[in-house]
Order: C-alpha cells, then structure tokens, then sequence
C-alpha cells in the first residue's frame, strides 16, 4: 500500500485566520482554501476561539493548523488535544529548539506531549488509547525559519525526526538581517531553506499577500503558500467599495 500524500505538498493553498469569527473559516472554506492558520502570534485569539475554529474547518473538510504564540508544550498539547491538525512554531533557530517543538507535539517515546484522550482528539474519551495514541503520529509540526541563523540551520531542522515541513517567514528574516523581505538576501535564505527542506525530504511553505506572489511562490518551488488574511481581506474589499461608491474606483 503506497503512502498517503502529505497533506502540504502538491501546491496546496491557505490563509492566515485572525478574527475570532467562524464566519471566517467558513468563507475560507467555501473560497475553496485547502487550508488554514489560526494565528495565535500576531492576533489576539485565546484557546477556546481556536478551539471552535479549528472546530469548523475540521468539519469542513479545511485542513485546521494553528500558528502557536510560541512553543511551549502547554500552549501546543491543548491546541492539538482541541483537535488541530498541526502547529507552526515560531522563531526556530536551532535544532535544540526544533526538537523542543517536535517533543511538545509527539507522545512518549518519541517527545513529552501527555495523554488527554478524553478531549476533543480522543472524541471524549470515545476512541480507544491506541487510536488516540495513533492519531498523534499524524499531528504537524511545522517550524517557521524567520532569521539567518534559522536559515543556516534548515537541513538540520528539516532532517529531524518529527519534523514534517518548514515554513519560511521572510518578513521576518527581513527584520534579522535589516533589509525588505523582497531583497537579495532575505530570497536567498529563503531559497536555502527550501532547498534544505526538499533534500530532507519535507516540504516548505511561505507567506504572500497576494494570488500575483502566491502562483510566484509556487513557481519557485514551495510546495503550500499562505495567501492574505481575513482581516486584510475585508479592509481592501471595504476601501475599495468605499472607493467605487465615492469616486468611481480610485482608493
């Protein structure tokens, strides 16, 4: 029986997920996004909002991640006990700290993360230990390479048992090295950590703002992009309605 495909390769996309709303997965999910990423670092959602998020795209049929705030195993055991697939993990630098990230998503042997088969991924207590247990082997752990030391380390993160994709954040590689995302440098130790990913055999993600720079990821071999945000999504369609009422389309 072959593998079954990783759930982040083959070009899939996805957006980030700000507001504490369902509505917003749910749109996401009827746009036809293959993805989210509830976002815990850079908005304002508590675990019970992620919780119910998660909820609706899993119902869906929208693969749910969450961007954790940072990766202590407390933050990453309740985030996939409440039944996401997998979490981003900011800020890795190191491979000590990307086996932290990897030991807060797998049980015993292989990490640290406790049993809670009686939350929402154990179906309350309705799926036997094993299958619980089992079902962790699946959960995503997704380091984010956001500085140049974290780019010199991505063959040795990616190669991690554990590990099962990396997710460049070149904005923030921006701020590490002091220049725009869209300079030489920061594509370049994205370009090094992509390559590094894909000769681990793991696939590498990014982040664009728009579908111009999503299809451009794409081409340049990332293998899942996060495409704009809820939040922004609805800001640029309220300018520009207010825009087309007022003078005709010009914001």
């Amino acid at each position: 029986m072959s593998a079954a495909p990783h759930p982040l390769a083959g070009g899939v996309i996805g957006t980030w997920i700000k507001l504490p709303a369902i509505e917003s997965v749910q749109i996401a999910a009827h746009a036809g996004f293959g993805f989210v990423v509830i976002d815990q670092e850079h908005a304002p959602l508590d675990v019970r909002t992620a919780y119910e998020l998660v909820t609706v795209a899993d119902a869906l049929g929208v693969l749910p991640l969450v961007r954790v705030a940072d990766g202590r195993p407390s933050g990453v055991q309740r985030l996939l006990d409440a039944g996401a697939a997998g979490v981003l993990v900011p800020h890795v630098d190191t491979v000590d700290q990307a086996r932290d990230a990897v030991s807060a998503v797998r049980f015993p042997p292989v990490g640290r993360r406790g049993a809670g088969g009686t939350s929402r991924a154990g179906r309350w207590g309705l799926r036997s230990r094993e299958e619980y247990l089992a079902s962790g082997a699946h959960s995503l752990c997704i380091p984010q390479i956001e500085s140049r030391e974290a780019a010199g380390n991505a063959g040795a993160i990616a190669a991690l048992d554990g590990v099962d994709a990396l997710f460049v954040g070149a904005a923030d590689i921006g701020l590490d090295v002091g220049t725009p995302p869209s300079a030489t440098e920061v594509t370049d130790l994205c370009a090094r950590a992509r390559t590094a990913a894909h000769e681990a055999g793991k696939p590498c993600g990014a982040a664009t703002a728009s579908a111009t720079g999503a299809r451009a990821l794409l081409a340049d071999g990332f293998d899942f992009v996060v495409v704009g945000n809820d939040t922004s999504m609805l800001a640029e369609a309220a300018v520009a309605t207010v825009a087309g009422v007022r003078n005709g389309g010009t914001p």
